[in-house]
């Protein structure tokens, strides 16, 4: 690596790592907190609960694939400040939320994620060096890992002082920090033949593309489901207090990000190898949490499930930089990011009706035959972008 090319790393890193923790840790927080707050403040069904987790999805889902993917870099980077002023002003709302607000809020929140995350993970991906690029990108990923041990750790403690929408307060700092920092963040030039050079069946039919989506896929089913019901499940079968709940979520983050960390040391040659070992990991916790009924157990079947949670999402990530050129990755991160949420919108609903039926614990099953379908398709695409490419 040339000093030149160092120095566009460090810089990169500047900027990508402290935005990505702000935005992160805040949108988790989000995601397993709003779960809470519907069960045990409003006493909403599992059923309302997946309904209310899809609703945020959804509202990214559209933002993302359906806006975010379209807009010019120049339009995207106004829409992205923009986005980010909203969200630190929606974010501690949520304190004053009520049975019907938190549905607006669930869904304005969702909205402005969707302009977000994309643009900061295209942002990752603009380095020309491919090495520095992927190197960044798993960077890039760990900086997630890191929020998602940061954040849950933060709020037990403020649990164990104030209520659940009193938490909303104090996280109001990542929002107003990630505000600062937007204006500093990169985007690729663009002319009139890039935007015109790739559409959306483009991306979709692309090998690399299918890739990153069903490796995605083959954790993010167990992992939408766990958000939204892995903090119910266990306050209800072992009694546990909130506090407690966030603790078990940093521990699973704590696995995630020694995976994220590993990948960012020794970047994926080959990603076959790290996608399938994921799966079989994925499927292993999950039998352990089906199998006992023991807290210890359960935080023992989480630590495993951090694993391909930190492994996955960087090698899905690496798939897309290597599938497409630069002027390309923010149709391919924005359509990557909206099945992400497409995902996200299916796995709540339904569970979280079957969860209503037949119970949290015997959903978790319910997983394992999608995950297993999932990596056997992948097995056909991922040889495509198994072979690096300048």
């Amino acid at each position: 690596m040339t000093r030149g090319q160092y120095l566009s790393l460090v810089q990169a890193i500047s900027i990508i790592v402290p935005l990505t923790i702000a935005i992160r840790a805040s949108n988790n927080m989000l995601m397993t907190t709003i779960p809470l707050i519907a069960r045990y403040n409003f006493h909403f069904s599992n059923t309302l609960v997946g309904v209310l987790s899809a609703l945020t999805s959804l509202m990214t889902f559209l933002s993302s694939g359906m806006l975010n993917s379209r807009l010019r870099a120049c339009r995207r980077k106004t829409v992205f400040i923009a986005s980010s002023a909203l969200y630190a002003i929606v974010f501690p709302l949520f304190w004053l939320s009520s049975p019907l607000t938190i549905w607006i809020l669930s869904a304005v929140a969702g909205f402005v994620l969707g302009f977000l995350m994309p643009n900061v993970i295209t942002s990752a991906s603009l380095l020309p060096d491919r090495r520095a690029r992927e190197r960044l990108l798993n960077i890039y990923t760990l900086s997630l890992s890191i929020s998602l041990i940061l954040g849950p750790a933060i709020e037990s403690l403020i649990l164990k002082y104030y209520g659940l929408r009193e938490s909303f307060l104090f996280f109001t700092v990542f929002p107003i920090l990630a505000l600062t920092i937007a204006p500093f963040v990169r985007f690729p030039e663009e002319s009139a033949e890039d935007i015109a050079a790739v559409s959306t069946s483009t991306v979709i039919s692309n090998p690399g593309f299918i890739a990153a989506v069903l490796n995605i896929a083959t954790y993010n089913v167990v992992f939408s489901f766990l958000m939204a019901f892995g903090g119910i499940y266990a306050r209800d079968s072992f009694g546990i207090s909130y506090s407690m709940v966030e603790i078990l979520f940093s521990l699973f983050f704590v696995t995630s990000f020694l995976g994220r960390l590993y990948l960012s040391i020794r970047p994926a040659e080959r990603l076959w190898p790290y996608m399938a070992s994921a799966v079989t990991m994925t499927v292993a916790g999950i039998l352990l949490i089906v199998l006992t009924n023991n807290p210890l157990i359960y935080a023992v079947a989480l630590l495993i499930l951090g694993i391909p949670h930190g492994t996955t999402y960087p090698l899905s990530v690496v798939s897309i930089s290597r599938a497409f050129k630069p002027q390309y990755r923010n149709a391919a991160n924005s359509l990557f990011f909206s099945f992400m949420m497409l995902i996200g919108i299916i796995t709540p609903t339904i569970t979280g009706y079957i969860a209503d039926i037949i119970g949290i614990r015997n959903t978790f099953i319910v997983l394992i035959p999608p995950v297993i379908v999932a990596l056997v398709l992948l097995r056909r695409y991922v040889k495509s972008v198994d072979k690096p490419h300048e």
